[in-house]
């Protein structure tokens, strides 16, 4: 049997993975009482750890779409992160069995498309320079630290403008200046474990996130200031 939900080629935004299939091996669905959509991810993953191949597949749909937009952050590169997203999810089905349940599934799972990455990474010695689509929404990531956004009635919009200024500033970072940033600001790893996972020292990952944040902020505030420029010519 096949897991739904893993395809080799992205849709025309190149945002999500695909409903295709690829083949990891012979599995049979088990579970007899589950409600797949409403069960919670630790129901599901009780249920797929006894080769449930429906229950796996209702945690990939739930979650693609996050593992998806880390790989792409951290590559830059659709195809690139299309394909270690699968690889991920082939790997959380080979060790699933191992997985204690000490964070979250979908924890998990990002930390195998992180090593993944920055594997990759450390073999191309570099980073596309393609832009980012979509950040992480849900912690706000370097949003945290470079600006903070009051509420107004066009709270909206200038968060947007600032996600767009964002990415074009980490598309003028250094790869390790940005992999530092994406590993400590996204996923709140703290310096030991991004000096083992960057093979590096602690020493060293505190350097680049010093000068990345600084290099942000100074990039952050010349975009704006182009912006308001471009904004009052428009006028004028």
């Amino acid at each position: 049997m096949a897991i739904r939900g893993i395809n080799r080629k992205p849709d025309a935004s190149h945002r999500h993975l695909g409903l295709a299939s690829t083949r990891i091996g012979n599995v049979q669905a088990v579970s007899r009482n589950v409600d797949y959509p409403a069960a919670e991810d630790a129901t599901l993953v009780k249920a797929a750890q006894k080769s449930d191949m429906q229950a796996f597949e209702e945690l990939v749909a739930r979650h693609r779409d996050k593992i998806y937009t880390r790989a792409f952050s951290m590559m830059r590169n659709a195809e690139e992160a299309l394909d270690l997203s699968q690889e991920a999810w082939v790997r959380s089905w080979q060790h699933l069995k191992q997985f204690k349940g000490e964070a979250s599934f979908v924890t998990w799972v990002t930390r195998i498309i992180i090593n993944l990455c920055l594997d990759q990474l450390q073999r191309q010695k570099r980073f596309r320079t393609d832009s980012i689509e979509r950040l992480d929404e849900e912690s706000g990531g370097v949003e945290r630290q470079m600006a903070v956004v009051h509420p107004n009635p066009t709270e909206r919009l200038e968060r947007h403008e600032l996600r767009l200024r964002i990415n074009k500033a980490l598309g003028q970072l250094s790869c390790e200046h940005r992999t530092a940033l994406i590993l400590h600001e996204f996923e709140d790893l703290e310096y030991k474990e991004i000096a083992k996972r960057m093979r590096c020292s602690i020493g060293t990952v505190m350097s680049r996130l010093f000068y990345a944040r600084r290099k942000m902020a100074v990039l952050l505030a010349s975009l704006k200031r182009e912006e308001s420029r471009c904004s009052i010519t428009r006028q004028n």
